[in-house]
């Protein structure tokens, strides 16, 4: 037998399964499910964010293009685009929110770990950036983010601790016609 390890296939296994699957059991995740596992679908949106799918069908389609390589994901088939649409809908997103906590926790420890307390400057105080950025969303599904007439968007506000280059502190707003404004989401 043939040993598959695609990039996709390394990205997975920097996420613990142990810690996702105590996650799922926490959030009682696959409660109603029958036959797509929460892991699954964890796949088939990571697939989607890695490869900028738009829509279901690229999803699905792009897992069923490599479906001879699906087994080493933990995916025993491409899942149908009805099945991929009632699990988001119907999975909590609370699942999610702990598996990004989990790979905050271990992504900290590797920066310390990786640092060593060696910085090549030495400030005062701890140094931290602001950034921000806007993500456009689609006007017709995301009508409270609309801003022009065909348009949608976000902007998202991001602190950036310098000790691990890791996220510290993030706020979306609703982008309005003159620029960010609207109603602040704290992360």
């Amino acid at each position: 037998m043939s040993r598959v390890c695609s990039i996709f296939s390394q990205i997975l296994q920097l996420i613990s399964r142990t810690g996702f699957e105590a996650a799922v059991r926490q959030h009682k995740a696959e409660r109603h499910a029958r036959g797509f596992s929460s892991w699954g679908q964890f796949v088939a949106m990571l697939f989607c964010q890695l490869g900028a799918a738009k829509s279901l069908r690229e999803i699905c389609g792009g897992l069923a293009a490599s479906e001879g390589k699906l087994r080493h994901l933990g995916l025993p088939q491409a899942p149908p685009r009805s099945t991929l649409a009632y699990a988001n809908e119907h999975r909590p997103w609370q699942l999610y929110e702990e598996l990004f906590q989990q790979l905050l926790t271990q992504c900290r420890a590797l920066a310390i770990q990786q640092s060593g307390g060696q910085h090549k400057f030495r400030f005062k105080h701890k140094l931290i950036s602001m950034d921000a950025t806007v993500i456009d969303l689609c006007a017709s599904v995301f009508d409270w983010a609309r801003f022009r007439r065909t348009k949608g968007a976000v902007k998202l506000h991001l602190l950036l601790d310098h000790d691990g280059f890791l996220p510290c502190y993030a706020v979306i707003r609703r982008q309005t016609a003159r620029g960010a404004g609207g109603t602040a989401v704290v992360l």
